[in-house]
């Protein structure tokens, strides 16, 4: 009598909603396709608009030409700067290089960085978490530099110093962990009793939401698979979280051909997310490869649901408005 065959364990996926694109991606990249079709090609951009190596290659593929300093884009044309956003110095580059300029700063940093002018006109110490080197971090630093020093996560606040304790605010990079983040903060207020919280909290509504997502799923998956590029701080927190969440495995790719068949061995559920920057298309990818491989069934895990936008750059607006009231006129 032959033994009966084991059932195999179902297969399925956690989908985390909300994920991918937020508003400001959205926006920035929607500002870049616009200004191709306004002013034609090439139009340059000022570091990744959003950091994505997908979203960076469709717009090369469009004309969109990427420079990492304000000083490689020829006088006379149009420079974007990225959703990141940048120092006044940069303004004030394009203006002696004669550029004509399209802030695409997503408006969640430029509300840090008024936060950051504000306290420094009060004659405040700010103390800046973030990573070191993140575009987001020297465009904020770039507000108030003798104001602003940086901390670097929990292990950096033994070496902050400040003129007056008691005149001490802190702010933060959009994109952090939002409990690596008050860990930090928690420290600095051990340090500073009297430590000033920001006026609202620095770290974006996407990022806090992306991360409750995978806080659900990543207690109920074996393996989290974060769709998104290396150089996104997004994205490789949503990897951090899932560890953090219960999940025994979590990898970043940038596209499904980089996932790993290894990674599947004994995994009965896997979850998947993606960064802020990350077009529905990896994702899509992502899913069609797992359900070749035996996870056909998709579960949303839906932590909350997203309804902001925001309008394009002012600059934008005002030459498509001139358009339009050309073409009415003509």
């Amino acid at each position: 009598m032959s033994a009966t065959p084991r059932p195999q364990p179902s297969r399925k996926v956690l989908l985390a909603a909300p994920r991918g694109y937020c508003a400001g991606v959205d926006r920035a990249v929607i500002a870049v396709e616009k200004a191709l079709e306004q002013y034609g090609a090439p139009v340059y951009v000022r570091h990744e608009i959003v950091h994505n190596k997908y979203v960076v290659k469709t717009l090369e593929k469009k004309g969109a030409i990427f420079v990492e300093e304000t000083a490689e884009v020829p006088e006379g044309n149009i420079v974007i700067f990225s959703a990141h956003g940048v120092a006044p110095v940069v303004h004030d580059e394009a203006e002696r290089g004669k550029l004509a300029t399209i802030d695409a700063t997503c408006p969640l940093v430029t509300k840090v960085h008024k936060e950051a002018v504000r306290f420094a006109k009060e004659d405040y110490d700010i103390l800046l978490i973030g990573h070191e080197g993140h575009e987001e971090v020297i465009g904020t630093s770039g507000e108030a530099p003798e104001h602003i020093q940086l901390v670097d996560g929990p292990k950096d606040v033994a070496n902050v110093e400040v003129r007056d304790p008691d005149k001490v605010v802190w702010l933060s990079q959009t994109t952090l962990s939002v409990d690596e983040t008050m860990e930090t903060v928690d420290a600095l207020q051990g340090r500073f009793p009297n430590l000033l919280s920001p006026p609202s909290d620095d770290i974006c509504y996407a990022t806090q939401n992306r991360q409750q997502a995978v806080k659900q799923m990543g207690a109920q998956a074996d393996l989290v698979i974060v769709v998104g590029s290396r150089n996104s701080s997004n994205s490789k927190r949503l990897v951090e979280v899932a560890l953090g969440a219960g999940a025994s495995a979590s990898y970043l790719v940038d596209y499904a051909e980089e996932i790993d068949e290894s990674w599947l061995e004994g995994v009965a559920t896997v979850g998947v997310t993606s960064g802020a920057s990350v077009p529905e298309i990896l994702v899509d990818g992502v899913l069609e490869w797992l359900a070749a491989r035996g996870f056909e069934d998709v579960e949303t895990v839906t932590a909350a649901e997203e309804s902001i936008a925001f309008s394009l750059p002012k600059e934008l607006r005002r030459d498509l408005r001139a358009e339009a009231r050309s073409a009415v006129e003509d």
